[in-house]
């Protein structure tokens, strides 16, 4: 079972009343119960945390080396245009994320259609609402697979060796 992360930045706090017509009307707390029990069936472990807090944020990623995070879902909210500390603390631990965005960035304001994070993430969903979670769920899933297929494969490749 590989654990995953979920993190969400500034104002996803008011999911369900904020802006309705962009964000729809599920709240935070709504959409983590979902996304718990997609992660339990795909047979893994959800850590959702939120902060309006740029340096809380920084904490948490931080933490996952200590909660042995795999990879992480990352909607760094109104940081993805400005936090270059946030990019800075997921380099230093190297932790593997996915960004995702409710709304698509790139139809939005022109300010908003750059991204700190997009060319360290493994990928980007955006633009789905909260689909996009699931989705981004989905790849994780499938970048745990492929990791522990390498794994499993290096495992025997030096099983192999040792009986030469």
């Amino acid at each position: 079972m590989a654990t995953i992360m979920l993190l969400n930045g500034p104002n996803m706090n008011l999911l369900g009343t904020r802006e309705p017509e962009k964000y729809r009307s599920k709240t935070l707390a709504d959409l983590t119960t979902e996304l718990n029990d997609v992660t339990k069936k795909l047979g893994h472990k959800l850590i959702s945390e939120q902060s309006n807090s740029e340096s809380e944020l920084i904490e948490h990623i931080h933490s996952a080396h200590r909660h042995k995070v795999d990879v992480m879902i990352f909607n760094p909210a109104a940081y993805t245009h400005t936090s270059i500390a946030l990019r800075d603390a997921i380099l230093a631990v190297n932790l593997p994320f996915i960004e995702v965005h409710l709304s698509n960035i790139f139809r939005r304001e022109e300010y908003r259609k750059h991204s700190y994070f997009s060319d360290i993430a493994l990928g980007v969903v955006s633009g789905f609402g909260e689909f996009s979670y699931v989705l981004a769920l989905q790849a994780c899933s499938q970048f745990i697979a492929h990791k522990e297929q390498q794994k499993a494969a290096a495992a025997a490749a030096a099983s192999a060796k040792q009986t030469k």
